[in-house]
């Protein structure tokens, strides 16, 4: 298999509100060494519930949290990726987003892009970071 999907969810079911229907993912291995993550949010990926309601630091927090439990499901981990995107809806968030985040990424320098964006799918949610990494040879 070229490629691996991990956590495949329908959009209607985690969006209810925005009657959407779109087939994704939270991660997808490519060839068995790239893994792709999908932008990351202050949102439990077991319950979906939204955590950190007001707090940068939180919702960056949780984000990192859902990052490295997908890249360990894929057989990777943080010291393994490669790029981040970040999007803040704010920047005035950035200080703390950008700290928070550092405390998981200390020593694996990734290459970065920021972004200040006008909102992200849900109005409570403040920053959201997606990750592509790889699976180390054995």
């Amino acid at each position: 298999m070229a490629h691996e999907r991990f956590r495949k969810f329908n959009t209607r079911d985690t969006y209810p509100e925005q009657k959407l229907d779109n087939d994704v993912c939270q991660l997808v291995k490519a060839r068995g060494t790239m893994v792709f993550v999908r932008g990351q949010v202050g949102q439990d990926l077991t319950t979906a519930k939204s955590v950190g309601i007001g707090d940068a630091t939180a919702q960056t927090d949780q984000a990192m949290g859902n990052i490295k439990l997908l890249l360990e499901e894929a057989g990777s981990r943080l010291e393994h990726i490669c790029r981040v995107q970040v999007f803040i809806v704010d920047r005035a968030y950035r200080d703390a987003v950008y700290q928070a985040m550092g405390k998981w990424l200390k020593g694996v320098y990734p290459v970065s892009t920021g972004l200040i964006v006008q909102g992200l799918a849900r109005p409570e949610w403040v920053v959201e970071i997606e990750a592509t990494a790889v699976i180390p040879d054995a």
